[in-house]
């Protein structure tokens, strides 16, 4: 028996993973809830579509930029300090957003918000410590599920509280909840014995790193409403990619490097950003078409409300919720490598179903599919991750990939732009004359979402198997 199974203390260890799951998924609902709220928050304000659209995207670009940096202080100094210095700063931010007097200030308020993006990884690291190897998985499980279950209930629930109690009332429910978490955090997470005491922070690093994901991020998320051929995202792209060369010439001299290009290289790493990037593309993807579809107007669409919307894609919030603890649980029995093959499988006819789409009931139906092809894929790859790290690196590597996912996501909305706007038609709607997406343009968007399916199970082979009895014996 190994040492972390002689101290392992069930008791604490259950109590730390709800209190990490209960986390991430208010974090992730306070989050997605803004998305179907921009509409209202337009009105409120009486400011163009372009500037509402910098809520989302500065949000993502400074919780992206700082990430990093958070992750590897958490191996220097301990994760459970960093991680209540970041819970603190993001719950002084819920509250200023919750009582933001003005656009101004709502745009500041939800920048520095965008810390909360460094707590899911830090947590999946405080939590990966406390179990013995074989508990691993179910430990992991139920924080990733609680974490896109989060993002499954911001979008439906968050849409229902919006519409009839203003976008702010989901501030004014959340603000005593992340307050309470924080409170919970500090009495009860104990230190990570697992650290780098001796390790330095490379500055350099962290400059050019965050620098050139901000740039390429905000790049990617405004390219829709400022251009893509506009002087400012052209700008943008071309900085945050030319900085990645004096990051690579810096990160291979400095004897610390934030980026260990070393375990970067490891192939369940890799293999492990690789599935996360896919995953936070489809996922954008799929939603962002998903509510167009569902809230656009007769023909192109259904023109629902925020609240029916909302309720047409709560499925996949419930079956991650339902399926993640069990998933983790067969992944310690059976493996990883088996489920991310057909995570990949499912997830591949859910979207391709999603393609042949007729009428407004089938979308929750096929919402499901998707959704259980998503968590048989996200559950198994945090495994493999958190498995294929040193526990002393676990939170720059866990942060690294949380940063994959993000600009996985970022890349989508132009993506989706993209083909919607190419097949569309025009329609006269009173006296107005608009442009729709046509059904092929909705029906592509998951044709390119099952292309990545298929890529995320073929990636999966290259996976080296992390758990099963087999390697359990010989780990």
């Amino acid at each position: 028996m190994d040492t972390k199974e002689q101290r392992f203390d069930p008791e604490y260890a259950n109590r730390t993973l709800l209190l990490f799951g209960a986390t991430v998924l208010i974090v992730f609902y306070i989050e997605l809830m803004m998305t179907p709220s921009t509409p209202k928050i337009l009105l409120q304000y009486g400011v163009p579509l372009g500037h509402v659209s910098l809520i989302l995207s500065l949000y993502t670009v400074f919780g992206v930029a700082l990430t990093p940096v958070v992750g590897k202080l958490g191996d220097i100094y301990g994760k459970r300090k960093v991680l209540l210095y970041v819970l603190s700063a993001y719950s002084v931010m819920v509250v200023s957003t919750s009582f933001v007097p003005n656009f101004t200030t709502l745009l500041i308020s939800r920048t520095f918000q965008g810390v909360g993006i460094a707590i899911s990884p830090l947590a999946f690291s405080l939590a990966r410590e406390e179990y013995p190897r074989e508990m691993i998985p179910k430990a992991q499980a139920l924080i990733a599920g609680m974490t896109f279950a989060g993002i499954g209930l911001g979008l439906s629930v968050g849409a229902f509280v919006s519409n009839y109690w203003g976008w702010q009332a989901n501030y004014h429910i959340a603000t005593p909840i992340i307050i309470a978490l924080t409170i919970l955090t500090f009495l009860q997470v104990r230190e990570s014995p697992y650290r780098n005491a001796g390790a330095k922070l490379d500055y350099l690093g962290s400059i050019f790193l965050g620098s050139s994901l901000a740039m390429i991020v905000l790049g990617l998320s405004q390219g829709a409403s400022w251009g893509w051929k506009s002087t400012p995202i052209i700008t943008l792209l071309s900085l945050g990619l030319f900085l990645i060369l004096p990051l690579a010439i810096v990160e291979k001299k400095v004897g610390q490097p934030l980026l260990d290009f070393h375990q970067l290289r490891a192939r369940n790493v890799w293999v492990s950003n690789v599935l996360a990037f896919n995953a936070g593309a489809a996922i954008v993807l799929s939603f962002a078409s998903l509510v167009y579809k569902l809230e656009d107007v007769p023909p192109s669409g259904y023109g629902f409300d925020i609240v029916a919307t909302g309720l047409y894609v709560l499925p996949f919030a419930v079956v991650v919720l339902a399926v993640s603890y069990p998933l983790g649980m067969l992944n310690s029995r059976f493996g990883v490598k088996p489920f991310l093959f057909l995570g990949g499988g499912i997830g591949v006819i859910g979207s391709v179903l999603l393609t042949t789409e007729s009428s407004a009931i089938q979308i929750p139906e096929y919402v499901s599919i998707v959704a259980l092809g998503f968590v048989m894929i996200l559950v198994p790859r945090q495994v493999l991750l958190v498995l294929s790290a040193k526990p002393a690196e676990m939170g720059a590597i866990t942060s690294i990939n949380q940063v994959f996912f993000n600009v996985g996501q970022s890349i989508a909305p132009a993506i989706s732009a993209s083909i919607l706007s190419t097949y569309a038609t025009t329609v006269v709607l009173g006296d107005k004359v608009v442009s729709l997406p046509t059904a092929q343009a909705f029906g592509d968007v998951f044709w390119v979402v099952t292309v990545i399916f298929t890529a995320s199970t073929l990636v999966s082979f290259l996976a080296k198997e992390v758990m099963n009895r087999r390697v359990i014996k010989s780990g």
